[in-house]
């Protein structure tokens, strides 16, 4: 038998599964009439001793059992659930019915109706039934396991994308234990009723709630690896109307780095807000990595990680990793060791404030090309009592770092900055902003280092950033908290924002900002309900709780001020700001790096914030 062909006849009869059910309900109690007969009257008398009404009974007979079957609602149970509380209902139904007949036969004075008849009727009738769904069960499970190696049916998916990417993902579950792939979606007109790998193309991706609440669907897939970014993400938006989990399979750039289509995966933010691939002068930037020594300080963080990764592809002489954090060192030299183990890896723990121990490595290991990364970027927490160790860290640090790439003909140094620099309400965004400063005073010390800065707005999953407190929200049940309604935020992924800044580091000139282009900014709150649908809940079940802005946090990010403008680069993502304070105060610069060398303002936060406000960095103290 081909059991994915019944399995296949079975799902396009599921729309009209009520009705057939009820007809074969019809069907067993008009078949235990006559099997009743023949077991009081025997073969001889089966028909002949029969009333000549019995045609006009039986008609009632049935249509009183179809009445109390609608009323407990019987059709509506799945026949492949059938279990001891089903058939308790069966047994009502066949009660109730049994005697409203034998109450109507008696007092209609229809003597030729057997009593007996009367009697074992619902008997015979409640076996019928029962038997039709057991066999039904029993022949359900034994095609799932003929299918997937299982009986039990645990996931039931519908797939949105019947093109290859659906064949394949097909091919690759339908055998997985417990997987049933139910049908497609697609809004292609050619593909409407047609079957791919054995399973019904049903309709367009609109109608993904209306199928899944027929079937019994328990995952959305969507099989859209080649689709734009706008395209999967009003697909994953359909989808996530049905209320139930999302899967997707791997966009084309995962199936291009080894994965394969039928390794489906949660839907991840990056599906929901990532943006079309960033077009790189792949050439341009291995010109100016390949054969280089980089040095990579905050070489375990999110971004300096992925600035790892990013840069190992294009085939560096040799990697310096400077971490201040052993156990982020540890993680990210064991993943390039294993990815890129032809490339010479230097593992230092050290803090870019030790200015001799900087110019040792440097001297030493004599980098190239330097990537700034080191910093404390978590705004509530660099507010008050960590003022001052934000301050020097991020601009001393960057100071530091700049001092010794000078001293020792680094080629390039690129400062990963952020939007948060712009007009500044914290602390951490002043003390970044300072460090572009630091870097505007350096480009015009005429030294041989090309020093530029790359600001770029939030990324999706780095440590301490409002995805992945989202997750761990809604996998604990909610609520999922949100600062204010109207709050919001540049969203870049991960990989993105390290190949831009790498591209930056490529292009770039002494003295400039780069501007990355984020898209259109994102409702905090819109992303938080996203991510519940997304998660197959909703916000009956995980609410969210507005908890109000946290001390130095904007309602709005911007990534220029209000007097600054852009110019364009090749490459349409990276843009040159052109800043309104253009001239740079070195005074001031000295005054800060004086100050931060003495180490003097070393206390409250209030003490370093007032220091902050007197420098050209457009930073509005609190209070």
């Amino acid at each position: 038998m081909n059991w994915l062909s019944l399995d296949a006849w079975l799902t396009r009869i599921r729309p009209h599964r009520e009705a057939l059910a009820l007809a074969l309900d019809m069907v067993a109690v008009a078949v235990a009439w006559q099997a009743t007969y023949l077991f009081r009257l025997g073969f001889e008398r089966w028909f002949s001793a029969r009333p000549d009404y019995d045609a006009w009974v039986l008609l009632g007979v049935v249509a009183v059992y179809a009445l109390l079957l609608k009323l407990l609602k019987v059709p509506k149970g799945m026949w492949r659930f059938s279990g001891f509380g089903e058939i308790k209902r069966l047994a009502v139904v066949c009660v109730a019915a049994g005697l409203t007949v034998a109450v109507v036969v008696l007092m209609a004075q229809l003597t030729k109706v057997p009593r007996a008849v009367l009697a074992l009727h619902p008997v015979f009738t409640l076996m019928a039934l029962a038997m039709m769904r057991m066999g039904y069960r029993m022949l359900y499970e034994h095609m799932r396991s003929r299918i997937s190696g299982s009986a039990q049916e645990q996931r039931r998916a519908l797939v949105m994308g019947a093109g290859d990417a659906g064949r394949l993902l097909v091919a690759g579950i339908q055998h997985s234990q417990g997987w049933v792939v139910v049908g497609f979606l697609d809004d292609a007109p050619e593909k409407r009723g047609a079957r791919v790998a054995g399973v019904p193309v049903l309709g367009t991706l609109e109608e993904a709630p209306r199928f899944a609440e027929l079937h019994g669907i328990t995952h959305i897939v969507v099989a859209m690896p080649a689709a734009t970014t706008a395209q999967r993400r009003r697909a994953l938006d359909l989808a996530g109307q049905a209320g139930l989990p999302l899967l997707t399979v791997p966009t084309s750039q995962e199936l291009l780095a080894g994965r394969h289509v039928d390794q489906v995966r949660d839907i991840e933010p990056e599906d929901l807000l990532g943006r079309e691939p960033v077009e790189l002068d792949e050439g341009g930037i291995s010109e100016c990595l390949n054969d280089k020594v980089v040095l990579i300080t905050g070489a375990g963080g999110s971004i300096g990680s992925e600035l790892c990764r990013q840069v190992a592809r294009y085939g560096p002489s040799k990697i310096v990793l400077y971490e201040l954090s052993e156990f982020a060192l540890y993680t990210i030299e064991q993943e390039l060791g294993e990815k890129f183990p032809h490339i010479p890896l230097v593992r230092l723990i050290g803090d870019v404030k030790d200015l001799e121990h900087l110019r040792h490595v440097f001297g030493k290991y004599k980098p190239q090309i330097v990537f700034h990364a080191a910093a404390y970027k978590h705004v509530p927490l660099m507010e008050e009592e960590n003022a001052w160790a934000a301050l020097r860290n991020n601009t001393l640090g960057t100071y530091h770092a700049c001092l010794a790439s000078a001293e020792h003909g680094v080629e390039r140094f690129v400062l990963i900055s952020t939007d948060k620099a712009v007009n500044p309400t914290n602390v951490m965004g002043a003390t970044k902003r300072a460090a572009e400063l630091v870097i505007s005073h350096m480009a015009r010390q005429g030294h041989a280092t090309k020093f530029m800065a790359v600001r770029f707005g939030n990324v999706l999953g780095s440590s301490g950033s409002v995805i992945p407190k989202f997750k761990e929200q809604i996998a604990k049940g909610g609520p999922v908290t949100v600062t204010h309604p109207d709050i919001t935020r540049y969203f870049m992924t991960i990989p993105e924002a390290a190949r831009l800044v790498v591209q930056a580091g490529a292009i770039g000139d002494s003295g400039q900002v780069f501007v990355l282009d984020m898209g259109e900014p994102v409702k905090i709150v819109d992303l938080a309900r996203t991510m519940i649908r997304m998660s197959g809940k909703d916000l009956r079940e995980i609410g969210i709780e507005f908890s109000g802005l946290r001390p130095g946090e904007k309602l709005y990010e911007e990534l220029l001020g209000d007097e600054d403008t852009t110019l364009p680069t090749r490459i349409a993502a990276l843009r040159i700001a052109l800043l309104g304070d253009n001239v740079i105060d070195d005074e001031a610069v000295s005054v800060l790096l004086e100050v931060l060398e003495s180490g003097r303002l070393a206390g409250e936060g209030s003490t370093t914030r007032a220091f902050l406000a007197k420098l050209p960095l457009s930073y509005r103290c609190p209070g």
